[in-house]
């Protein structure tokens, strides 16, 4: 039978459990800022979203559940402690940077992916033992941060988008009916930021008892900004708003975060709204080995590789 968890999340903080010693390959503290900030909105009672996050391991996770009797909230605090511990535990016992031969991606982004398919599997449990959470749950996005990239992985309708310098972006497509009748040429993106059925998703933790993970790679740069936020941001505000507001209010992370949602409200707030906001400080190399070194040195000297 699967835990019967607590009923009520909103923010589940990223701790070291007491039985075990602090261990962190390499502290992203001073390299990252990070802010976060959950809302309930203007028309929900229950705030069925979950975030977490910890600088040190370079780690942002954000859930927006969904089920009837509060059951939503239940799926998102799962998936946010699920990845949460299972992603700072991986990234100790992993050599994070290493690639992965045989799929091309970071150690880091494979712990990741793993840690949201052990959400799925747990959530999906819950719901099927528990009366009170069947048809619970929830869309995800998570980033991880290390060697001077950000491993992401998504499932469902909550975004990441990426500032950098002028230039602002969407790093994650929609798991959604709309989204697919845009790929598919239906609706143009201007017409999709209009419609009013945004909120088909046709992949979500824990419907299913398995689900596909979307894992993706990108470089980051100092003075970056990444945004993680569930949808009620979005639907309330264009992608046009969110970059200004970014770009205004950039000296403090937590005064674009509380902007942000102040804007959702402001527009109608008909949904909860959460956002994670990490601005890049500075660059961070992963260490290598002397060996690491020694190695390249004869492969330049040689040209194997060429």
């Amino acid at each position: 039978m699967a835990p019967r968890w607590p009923s009520h999340y909103v923010t589940v903080p990223i701790t070291q459990r007491p039985d075990q010693p602090i261990k962190i390959n390499m502290s992203l503290r001073g390299k990252l800022k990070f802010a976060e900030i959950t809302d309930t909105g203007k028309v929900r009672e229950h705030n069925e979203d979950a975030i977490g996050s910890d600088v040190d391991y370079g780690l942002m996770v954000l859930a927006d559940g969904m089920g009837g009797y509060n059951a939503g909230e239940v799926a998102s605090g799962i998936a946010v402690q699920t990845i949460s511990e299972l992603a700072t535990e991986g990234a100790d016992r992993e050599r994070r940077h290493e690639v992965d031969p045989a799929t091309g991606l970071m150690r880091q982004t494979i712990v990741l992916r793993d840690a949201v398919t052990r959400a799925n599997k747990i959530i999906f449990q819950t719901a099927q033992s528990q009366t009170h959470c069947e048809g619970m749950g929830t869309t995800l996005v998570a980033a991880m941060f290390y060697d001077n990239k950000v491993s992401m992985a998504h499932v469902g309708d909550s975004r990441a988008y990426r500032l950098r310098g002028t230039k602002f972006e969407q790093l994650t497509l929609d798991h959604s009916l709309l989204q697919e009748l845009v790929d598919r040429g239906f609706y143009s993106e201007e017409e999709a930021q209009r419609s009013t059925n945004r909120n088909y998703v046709t992949r979500a933790l824990g419907v299913e008892p398995t689900v596909e993970v979307e894992v993706q790679e990108f470089d980051v740069l100092p003075d970056d900004v990444i945004l993680l936020c569930s949808d009620g941001l979005p639907d309330m505000v264009e992608d046009e708003d969110i970059h200004l507001t970014i770009s205004t209010f950039n000296a403090s992370l937590d005064v674009v975060g509380q902007q942000l949602v102040k804007l959702s409200n402001e527009h109608g707030g008909r949904d909860n709204v959460s956002v994670i906001l990490a601005q890049v400080l500075d660059t961070f190399a992963a260490k290598r080995s002397l060996l690491f070194h020694i190695a390249n040195l004869f492969r330049s000297l040689t040209g194997a590789g060429r």
